[in-house]
């Protein structure tokens, strides 16, 4: 270790082979190694979140397959057994992810990567087992909802059509999961013409989708919603070709409320949970909304079409509206909405905009908690000027400057008197370079642990 400089860094290893060493009969030792938690007083769950991540890319070098650890940081610094093999656990599965679903021959030369096969958890403490035990469940149940998100963003947008994310939605229902699918007839009669205008341009009808978890010692009510363009062109209003490559990830919201629900499942919080959104494509036609068509949303309020681009807030006018109608206790939106926030908050962070202080500082503990961070985003009054038309109630787009601002600030005018917090996650949704060891490239599957943890809580 001094040879090598080892200084106990996150992410920094020493490796030796054995040769000879067993713990066993049956388990032969080819390699120990030395992870870095680095500072032991900064030490949380997502430290060891992080180290199982690089458990997995460790064991990858070394052609393991099969590792055994010990709980990393339990009872040190007040991080419990059961918080410590949950993170462990969910650290190694999500680092463990890769989408293969389009893989077709194998390709020339190429080395099959080493696939982590059994992992083994050393606790001499017999009365931690069952919190462990209990952590590692929760975490299985976490990583699998969240590496689902993930498939779904995923999957090229050519097998992800609206109809695809309603089917999706579908297979959820049961174990106190009721779905409703709503079609565009159905989205006529709910006067969801704003998103039903964004979906003019595309030969794949659009869905309204409508998830309810409802246990039976529910005492609030929360609604999730999520923006559910299944790919975005940018209408008439084209994207550059090199914008749209990834545009297949823009219903990555969406694929959050389904990971969500599928973890409520198992996780059975005590609070009811409306999962919303509304499954749109975004093309180009002699259909297609125009640059200075105006639009009414579902709550009354006209909207001038100024970019058929910023699509994603008029989908969203009519899911929150929709939201609202229920009255619930809150609600949240995800959204891949504005390139902005990206420039604002780069590719790790997502922003957060509030209108009720509790509900943001929760939400930021609980991104905390499991590795998907937040930042508290101001909604300035003074911006609404930017968004306000001359013939319509409102405009799309606001002036150069700000534009992750006056994009929570158009969303505001749908959520009425409702504690309502909007989660722009267009950073940290979809990554082309690994910027963690528990996210491989592509999908993140952001927001699917943060809101389970919100929601486990019972902080509402």
């Amino acid at each position: 270790m001094k040879q090598q400089r080892f200084d106990g860094k996150i992410g920094e290893s020493v490796t030796f082979p054995t040769f000879t060493f067993s713990v066993s009969k049956d388990f032969k030792t080819k390699h120990i190694a030395v992870l870095g938690l680095g500072d032991r007083k900064t030490c949380t769950a997502d430290t060891v979140r992080t180290v199982g991540g690089h458990l997995v890319k460790l064991a990858e070098r070394v052609n393991a397959k099969i590792v055994a650890t010990i709980l990393h940081g339990a009872e040190i610094d007040g991080l419990n057994v059961s918080e410590s093999s949950q993170a462990l656990i969910e650290g190694v599965l999500l680092s463990d992810y890769r989408f293969h679903a389009f893989h077709g021959t194998k390709r020339k030369g190429e080395t099959p990567r080493a696939h982590l096969s059994t992992l083994m958890i050393a606790e001499t403490n017999r009365r931690a087992y069952a919190r462990a035990q209990e952590g590692i469940a929760r975490g299985r149940i976490l990583a699998e909802a969240t590496t689902y998100a993930r498939d779904l963003v995923n999957t090229p947008s050519s097998h992800m059509t609206p109809r695809h994310l309603a089917d999706e939605a579908k297979r959820l229902a049961g174990n106190n999961i009721t779905v409703k699918i709503m079609d565009e007839k159905d989205m006529e009669r709910k006067k969801m013409t704003a998103a039903l205008a964004v979906a003019r341009g595309s030969q794949h009808p659009p869905f309204a989708v409508h998830l309810v978890y409802r246990p039976r010692s529910a005492k609030k009510k929360i609604a999730i919603v999520g923006k559910a363009v299944t790919f975005d062109s940018g209408g008439l209003s084209l994207k550059p070709a090199e914008h749209m490559e990834t545009m297949k990830c823009d219903m990555g919201g969406a694929a959050t409320v389904l990971g969500l629900f599928r973890a409520l499942k198992f996780l059975t919080p005590d609070v009811e949970v409306h999962g919303i959104f509304l499954a749109v494509e975004n093309m180009p036609s002699g259909a297609a909304y125009r640059p200075g068509d105006v639009v009414t949303a579902k709550n009354g309020m006209t909207i001038e079409i100024r970019n058929t681009d910023a699509e994603g807030r008029v989908t969203l006018a009519d899911a929150l509206s929709y939201a609202a109608d229920l009255k619930p206790d809150a609600i949240i939106d995800l959204a891949t909405l504005t390139g902005a926030c990206v420039v604002a908050l780069g590719e790790e962070v997502a922003a957060v905009y509030a209108t009720n202080d509790k509900l943001a500082e929760r939400l930021v503990e609980a991104g905390k908690d499991v590795g998907e961070p937040l930042w508290r985003m101001p909604l300035v009054d003074a911006y609404n000027q930017h968004i306000a038309s001359q013939i319509a109630d409102l405009k799309n787009t606001g002036a150069h400057g700000g534009g992750s601002i006056t994009a929570a600030l158009f969303l505001k005018n749908f959520v009425g008197s409702i504690p309502w917090a909007h989660l722009d996650i267009a950073g940290p949704a979809y990554t082309e370079r690994e910027t963690r060891s528990d996210q491989p490239y592509g999908a993140s599957g952001y927001g699917v642990r943060l809101l389970a943890k919100y929601l486990m809580e019972r902080k509402y």
